[in-house]
């Protein structure tokens, strides 16, 4: 009898911890989420995660507060990221900056230093130009730039995300082109406008307008499919090739995190991107809802990161 009810006793408590653990996972979270942005106020990245974090909380069950941790490219926060405890408390936001940077050693940090929870937004990019060039088409462009290697100027944040964007056109068609460096989209667009580059790396918030009043043209761009505010605007994809160039901004935990939490907040974040208010709210700060979840957005980030790898002499100061 003895035996019995010890195997009886152990049997219960086995039953007992199982059926605590799914109830543990829903348990969290507990307490709000900490949402470390690693960019000023008022810019692309605070702007489209404030987004999230203001529409987040019904799917959540917890309030998602940010705390803006600016400086050197977004490496700072990220930095004070990855030193957080990984106990999906903290979660912090990355782009395709911080393979650049990595790859030009602004910072040590990777992708990888972080568990990748899921992909939210895309800020598709183009290739902008003005109509004073011999050419009006992407086919124009290619056939001009080869008889031309060298000579085509283009306004990009050298070491930056439009550096790499242009880097990757050359790569895919073969071409050289002459970089001219500029501190944000909008300087390089107006000197595109004013006739001092020949194209651009920028986006519809940036050059929409300029090319509804006829100062400028849309080439192509980067998005998988034709964008509604740019419908006769082809993609690389049509015109042969496999380019995808966007700034898109996900969500990541520190590396290490629990599975429950990872999980948890990857299934809130996609019933969010659902949200038609959220959606809407998204597509007025000139950005496209484009959920991913860890694998996918895993994926991505490590072909981003071959291609990356592959263009360092091209990024290098």
């Amino acid at each position: 009898m003895t035996l019995l009810k010890s195997v009886a006793a152990g049997l219960g408590f086995a039953i007992t911890a199982a059926a605590a653990q799914p109830a543990l996972a829903q348990d969290y979270p507990t307490k709000p989420v900490e949402f470390i942005v690693p960019w000023s106020p008022g810019g692309g990245s605070d702007t489209l995660m404030r987004l999230v974090s203001n529409n987040v909380d019904p799917y959540l069950g917890e309030e998602m507060p940010i705390i803006n941790m600016p400086g050197v490219g977004g490496t700072v926060g990220l930095k004070e990221a990855s030193r957080r405890d990984a106990d999906g408390y903290t979660i912090s936001q990355v782009h395709e900056g911080l393979l650049t940077a990595s790859i030009t050693g602004i910072t040590d940090l990777t992708w990888q230093d972080f568990d990748p929870i899921a992909l939210m937004t895309a800020s598709p990019q183009f290739l902008v130009t003005n109509p004073d060039q011999p050419y009006g088409t992407m086919d124009e462009l290619v056939a001009y730039a080869e008889e031309n290697p060298g000579e085509v100027t283009i306004g990009v944040t050298l070491g930056g995300v439009p550096h790499l964007h242009a880097a990757m056109i050359e790569d895919a068609y073969g071409l050289e082109f002459k970089y001219v460096g500029y501190e944000g989209t909008g300087e390089r667009i107006r000197a595109l406008v004013g006739g001092n580059l020949d194209m651009a790396i920028g986006d519809v918030s940036s050059a929409g307008q300029f090319v509804e009043n006829g100062d400028l043209v849309f080439l192509a761009t980067g998005a998988p499919e034709r964008l509604a505010q740019a419908p006769d605007v082809p993609t690389f994809k049509e015109l042969g090739a496999d380019l995808e160039l966007a700034v898109t901004r996900g969500i990541v935990m520190p590396k290490g995190s629990p599975e429950e939490a990872r999980d948890t907040l990857e299934a809130a974040l996609g019933e969010l991107a659902q949200d038609a208010d959220f959606i809407e709210q998204v597509n007025n700060a000139g950005a496209e809802v484009q959920f991913r979840g860890q694998e996918d957005y895993a994926t991505y980030l490590g072909n981003l990161s071959e291609t990356v790898d592959r263009l360092a002499g091209v990024l290098a100061p």
